[in-house]
């Protein structure tokens, strides 16, 4: 017998995984971790959504087995959602399949597309299941560098793709993109979408959007979608969420939408996997879709306001992050004085010494190292209490490098 199992083998080590140990442990000595490390929004479900689920859940024959693709109104109410937002037309018949959060269709996509080696070009850094979601399915990952000296810039991240396309033997299927980015909360415009397009069909190419940060956006350009391209649909298929834009992440409710193709063979996959969101859950999302939207604004003005009491106190505390345009997320470079121990060194240092947690950027790819991403999860009052924190840290930055070089020297 195998000592490990195929799939599991191929996966690197979960990096988020000592992070997630130190902060059990040190909870349990009673400390008061301020906890940015995971995108876990913790604002309201809008009451009138809540309150379709109660009205739908009791109704007895709501309870029976749902609808895998999704039930006829809910697809309905994306295709509208899309024809207000981006002027897209989807038909909700061919075009459009529900999926248990975004992130289950990314996977499942990734297992219905990928054979055995095929090549997957995937942004690093990037969110893990768009590269990992296509390794579990058998699949060759190509990383590409997602950020030059810290931003994204289109005509050198199109270049870096060229160059994978020319160097990848046999040539890569499938093209995954994320804008709003998670994690380092970069955006792109409707100009960088017609390149891209033009790029896959030159190289037969699928193109795998994400777009599950639609809605959270801090200026006056809201983020486009790539199906706003003509003949975008002939290779792509994009994803969203309702996670972050209604406050509804353990809802688990998102949608694949775009070429019909794609959407039929993750509706082929689903269908053997699974039945559907449980359908009171279908019905207060399309409610969510179909209702007021000023609750949308609502949520983005609280992200906005703690973005930027997150950015002023910690410069002040003498932290410089840059301030992100768009999602829940701050990705900011590793202090000067502790760039010489990585993200993971400066993650466990603010963990332990100002009761801080953020996430590593080494583990959203190795081109994620120096930085570190902070949700903006936590209300006020706690920004404001880990940034006295953090000042504390920065205030005595070659003492703790000290402890923390010894300390690793014992360890070693």
């Amino acid at each position: 017998m195998s000592e490990e199992f195929y799939r599991i083998k191929r996966l690197p080590p979960y990096v988020f995984a000592e992070v997630n140990r130190l902060k059990a442990k040190y909870r349990a000595e009673g400390m008061d971790i301020i906890d940015f490390g995971m995108g876990n929004p913790d604002m309201d479900t809008p009451s009138h959504i809540v309150e379709k689920l109660v009205e739908t859940v009791r109704r007895s024959r709501t309870h029976r087995y749902s609808a895998s693709k999704g039930i006829p109104g809910l697809r309905r109410a994306q295709a509208g959602y899309y024809e207000r937002r981006f002027g897209v037309k989807l038909d909700p018949e061919k075009e459009v399949i529900a999926t248990l959060g975004s992130k289950e269709g990314l996977a499942n996509l990734a297992m219905a597309i990928t054979a055995p080696g095929d090549v997957m070009l995937v942004p690093n850094p990037s969110y893990p299941i768009h590269p990992y979601g296509f390794m579990i399915a058998g699949g060759t990952l190509r990383h590409v560098p997602a950020l030059h000296d810290g931003r994204f810039d289109p005509e050198q991240y199109l270049r870096a793709l060229d160059r994978a396309v020319l160097h990848s033997v046999p040539k890569p299927v499938a093209v995954v993109v994320s804008f709003p980015s998670n994690p380092t909360a970069q955006v792109c415009d409707l100009d960088f979408y017609r390149d891209l397009i033009a790029f896959a069909k030159k190289h037969h190419l699928w193109v795998l959007s994400d777009l599950a940060y639609a809605e959270i956006y801090f200026d006056d350009n809201p983020p486009p979608s790539i199906l706003q391209v003509e003949g975008a649909k002939d290779v792509a298929v994009e994803f969203t969420s309702l996670s972050k834009t209604y406050s509804m992440p353990g809802w688990r409710m998102g949608f694949a939408v775009g070429n019909q193709r794609l959407v039929d063979a993750l509706t082929r996959i689903k269908s053997y996997l699974d039945y559907g969101a449980f359908t009171p859950v279908q019905v207060a999302a399309a409610a969510a879709l179909n209702g007021p939207q000023d609750c949308v604004a609502e949520i983005r003005g609280i992200y906005k306001h703690r973005r930027d009491v997150l950015v002023d106190t910690m410069g002040r505390a003498g932290w410089t992050i840059p301030s992100p345009p768009a999602t829940m997320f701050a990705w900011a470079p590793v202090p000067e004085p502790f760039q010489s121990i990585g993200s993971m060194g400066f993650s466990k240092i603010l963990l332990r010494e100002a009761e801080v947690a953020v996430a590593p950027g080494v583990g959203f790819g190795e081109y994620g190292e120096g930085y570190v991403r902070l949700g903006l999860v936590e209300n006020e009052q706690r920004i404001r209490q880990a940034a006295r924190g953090v000042r504390k840290v920065m205030q005595n930055a070659e003492a703790l490098l000290d402890k923390y070089h010894a300390e690793e020297e014992v360890a070693a």
